[in-house]
């Protein structure tokens, strides 16, 4: 079984077991979430695509940990006015693990 779902602004492909980085969730690790928004699932070879969510489903996914991306620099340079500005910016993360998609 499959299915796509939207969660931090992003679309993911999910199947009961798997492992997947979103953004950052806010609940303790090892709780249990449940994710409702299904754009699609595919049971049994049958597509069911929502308009704009399929009615009734809903993903168990349970939180493994938090963390943070790898370190992104910006650099911003002005030529011949001595303007030069660094930063770095490292996203945080949640990893989740896919338990179960219900009807």
């Amino acid at each position: 079984m499959l299915a796509i779902i939207k969660t931090g602004g992003k679309q993911y492909l999910v199947s009961p077991g798997d492992k997947l980085k979103v953004e950052k969730i806010d609940q303790e690790v090892g709780k249990e979430i449940t994710l409702t928004d299904v754009l699609l699932c595919d049971r049994n070879n049958k597509v069911e695509i929502g308009s704009p969510l399929v009615k009734g489903m809903e993903i168990k996914a349970k939180i493994v940990k938090h963390g943070k991306g790898e370190k992104l620099i910006i650099f911003k340079y002005k030529p011949k006015k001595r303007y030069k500005r660094k930063i770095g910016h490292r996203q945080l993360f949640t990893e989740i693990e896919i338990l179960q998609i219900k009807d």
